[in-house]
């Protein structure tokens, strides 16, 4: 008989339905149980694309044996941390404090007032490489919560104080740190570069999508961002046969992943290659983002228009088994065309992997129409293996992230198909995921939209329409970011201190209501709300906007120039702030002579706006006139503006 999570909608929690443990769903029905019937509540996090989690799964609590100890002695809830991000956070943070390291499965042993006291992430049935076994876990701390109960209760103060930590943090007394943390913050982060491979630090090794950003703002830093990303994308990280990025490499070359295919890193990859793109004219960055976005497209999008949030790592219970390929295997596939794309590939009979390939570009490239012919047919013979599993939800701020990358390529590459598919997944935001108070839901899935947003969904979604309206012109977008923003500031704003905490003000009571600070690794929402509010006050002249940004930034800025590599966007929305940041108003008919100007290289501290709305909703197109009859570019700095220019020569040496 299904358990309560039969009436959830993530895929992560209906996978746990029919488990012999009596698994709720986070919720005050759990706590109230727990208090009845005096017992520690679990709190199993993990999402749907997780390898270890269903690892534990089926040997854990899919056994009756298991689950009988587990029902007897706890109150089990099963949390997609997908969906709820600001309990993964609270518990995550809890059991590195508690053993130094972190991961999923989370499993979290907490009081019936959610003070976290014991936790570990996987756990075998049986005693494994030291690990004890898991029925003895369960029936150590249901030992511990009988006879030590005081023990457990004495750490409950000093355990809320380290959750609410960064909550307390104030600004010191200097304000935003000065553009001289930037250059330190480049060196460090040029310490800690790998020259040979890209990316920072060892294996495992993660796409640093936020340190990208800030790297290709900036000339001191674009050769590690550029290494980086031609390194990514010539090894197996990348899926050279179907496009998009696995999560992260297990090595530090970037030659086997950890295969699941996250929404969010594809998003926040493709922006950076096609930023790549505008700052070198490399074609494998160009063509990279392209086939990054069109596997998207293809595979990830729902009717409706908004994108799904993952695939699964395994397929017939194997990891990678659906992306890897032996040489007879490639043989069998390709016939003539073998020997070149056994070369291309690097693949060998012992492989790389298990006794197969992982595909990498790194041997001689076929031309052109040798390679798409490769490509076309491994694909269609891989589309008749098992595929892996997918996460149908459409989460809020992952779909945010790839609105952004579809209308920054969508504008920079003329591809009007990624314009057109930012839209209806804005449309899809703002429509299905939005209340009537105006602020956003967090996830949705199999016809109902659910859970309320939290920071980083609002945030990344001012950013997102910001970037469409920049892509369009279109004032709708406009109008709904500024809409946004406000009620982002009214309802998660910390008036009294600065920044922005990570869930509203009147969401349900946690253990703590905290403020997130780092990118983990996506952008942290504080980050996201900074610069997405400096982008807005550029086009509004709004000073309000900028103090918000300003606020956050003071509170970030000294531990980010320490730590840059776990503060990227917060790098970069302090680039930003002390960058020469201009405003362009292109007023007129024909707006795209000028802005292809506006888009053939990387102008990272420029804003935009377009069209002939002298009375608008956009301030930074009022009372700017066409000359003449012709289009014509405002060249502004804080909406104070030269002459206008027209013509795509003029505008160009404006912009120099």
């Amino acid at each position: 008989m299904p358990n309560a999570l039969a009436n959830e909608t993530s895929p992560y929690l209906l996978q746990h339905r029919d488990n012999p443990v009596d698994w709720l769903p986070w919720g005050e029905e759990a706590f109230r149980r727990a208090r009845e019937e005096d017992k520690p509540v679990l709190v199993s996090i993990g999402y749907s694309s997780c390898h270890w989690c269903h690892v534990m799964e089926r040997e854990c609590f899919e056994v009756p044996a298991i689950a009988e100890v587990m029902n007897e002695h706890l109150v089990c809830v099963k949390v997609d941390r997908e969906e709820r991000p600001d309990v993964d956070a609270i518990y995550m943070d809890a059991l590195q404090a508690m053993t130094g390291h972190g991961g999923w499965p989370l499993n979290m042993f907490i009081t019936p007032d959610q003070v976290p006291f014991f936790g570990g992430t996987y756990y075998p049935p049986t005693p494994q490489r030291g690990m004890p076994p898991w029925p003895d876990v369960v029936r150590a701390v249901a030992e511990a919560w009988r006879d030590r109960r005081e023990e457990i209760e004495s750490g409950r103060e000093e355990m809320v104080a380290h959750l609410s930590g960064a909550a307390q943090l104030r600004a010191p007394a200097d304000g935003v740190p000065g553009p001289e943390v930037l250059d330190r913050a480049v060196e460090l982060l040029r310490g800690a570069f790998d020259s040979v491979q890209g990316g920072f630090g060892d294996a495992p090794k993660f796409p640093p999508h936020a340190l990208l950003s800030f790297l290709l703002a900036r000339e001191d830093g674009r050769s590690m961002a550029l290494q980086t990303l031609r390194s990514m994308a010539s090894g197996g990280i990348f899926d050279h046969v179907g496009g998009g990025f696995s999560r992260y490499a297990v090595d530090a070359t970037w030659t086997v992943p950890h295969f699941e295919k996250m929404l969010y890193d594809n998003a926040l990859l493709a922006r950076a290659y096609v930023q790549g793109w505008q700052v070198s004219g490399d074609e494998v960055l160009r063509r990279t983002a392209v086939e990054t976005l069109d596997w998207a497209l293809r595979e990830m999008r729902g009717d409706e228009g908004g994108f799904y949030a993952a695939l699964d790592a395994d397929s017939e219970g194997i990891e990678g088994k659906y992306y890897v390929w032996t040489v007879d295997e490639l043989r069998d596939a390709l016939g003539e065309d073998a020997d070149a794309a056994i070369a291309w590939f690097g693949a060998t009979p012992g492989g790389n992997f298990e006794g197969a390939n992982v595909l990498e570009s790194r041997g001689p490239e076929p031309d052109a129409a040798v390679r798409d012919r490769i490509r076309a047919r491994l694909y269609e013979v891989r589309e008749g293996r098992e595929r892996p599993g997918l996460d149908d939800k459409r989460l809020t701020a992952w779909n945010a992230l790839m609105v952004a990358a579809l209308a920054d390529a969508g504008a920079v590459l003329g591809r009007d198909d990624y314009l057109d598919a930012a839209r209806t997944a804005a449309d899809f935001l703002l429509t299905t995921l939005r209340t009537p108070g105006g602020m956003l839901l967090r996830t949705y899935n199999r016809g109902e939209a659910r859970l309320q947003g939290y920071l980083e969904d609002h945030a990344y979604a001012v950013e997102a329409l910001l970037s469409l309206y920049e892509a369009t012109f279109e004032p709708r977008w406009f109008v709904a970011a500024r809409d946004l923003a406000d009620v982002m500031i009214r309802n998660f704003g910390d008036r009294q201190h600065g920044g922005f905490f990570a869930t509203a003000a009147d969401h349900e009571t946690l253990v703590a209501r905290r403020k997130e600070l780092e990118d983990t690794p996506i952008p942290g929402g504080q980050t996201s709300a900074a610069l997405g509010l400096l982008r807005l006050a550029a086009l509004t002249g709004d000073g309000e906007y900028e103090e918000w940004a300003r606020g956050t930034l003071a509170l970030l800025g000294q531990v980010a120039a320490r730590h840059p590599t776990a503060f990227g966007y917060a790098l970069r929305g302090l680039d930003f702030l002390h960058g020469p940041v201009r405003e362009v108003a292109l007023v007129g008919d024909d707006l795209a002579p000028l802005a292809a100007v506006v888009r053939e290289q990387l102008r990272p501290y420029l804003v935009v706006a377009g069209g002939f709305e002298p009375e608008g909703d956009v301030p930074l197109l009022r009372d700017r006139h066409p000359v003449d009859g012709e289009a014509a570019a405002y060249v502004c700095e804080r909406l104070a503006c030269r002459a206008p220019v027209t013509g795509p020569d003029a505008l160009r040496a404006a912009l120099s």
